[in-house]
């Protein structure tokens, strides 16, 4: 399937849910970012995240800090790395964004699973994580 038939897909809610995978997830943040900025990218993966959950019967499926989090290292890996040419050598090259628990380098399990994480994006506040500097530094 072709990047173009993937989000077509996803924002007609014609993909079917297995195919919507984590790395899907990747996928369609890592598509949308490479259409536009980060807000317009957040914008519409909240829009069709939560459209295709509802769809599928499973509104409060949709997890914002998780949305959230994961484009912002999209983001942040196209910034540093860029696009890697295509969605296939961004993957190879990001294999981390992957891991299903990548997000508790930087959240609690707890923090996570949250209602309030669920509702809107929280900050990372892991014990022993200090807080960037003004001007970059540690």
């Amino acid at each position: 399937m072709t990047d173009e038939e993937f989000l077509a897909a996803l924002e007609r809610c014609e993909l079917p849910a297995e195919a919507f995978t984590h790395a899907a997830h990747v996928r369609a943040g890592y598509l949308y970012l490479r259409a536009g900025g980060f807000d317009a990218a957040l914008g519409r993966m909240r829009a069709a995240i939560q459209r295709y959950a509802a769809h599928l019967g499973k509104p409060d499926k949709y997890h914002e800090t998780t949305t959230v989090a994961y484009l912002a290292l999209i983001h942040e890996r196209l910034s540093g790395r860029g696009g890697a040419g295509d969605w296939a050598g961004f993957q190879e090259q990001n294999a981390d964004l992957f891991e299903r628990d990548l997000l508790l380098r930087h959240y609690s399990r707890s923090e996570l699973e949250s209602d309030l994480a669920r509702q809107v994006f929280i900050l990372p506040r892991r014990e022993g994580r200090t807080a960037p500097t003004p001007g970059g530094r540690s």
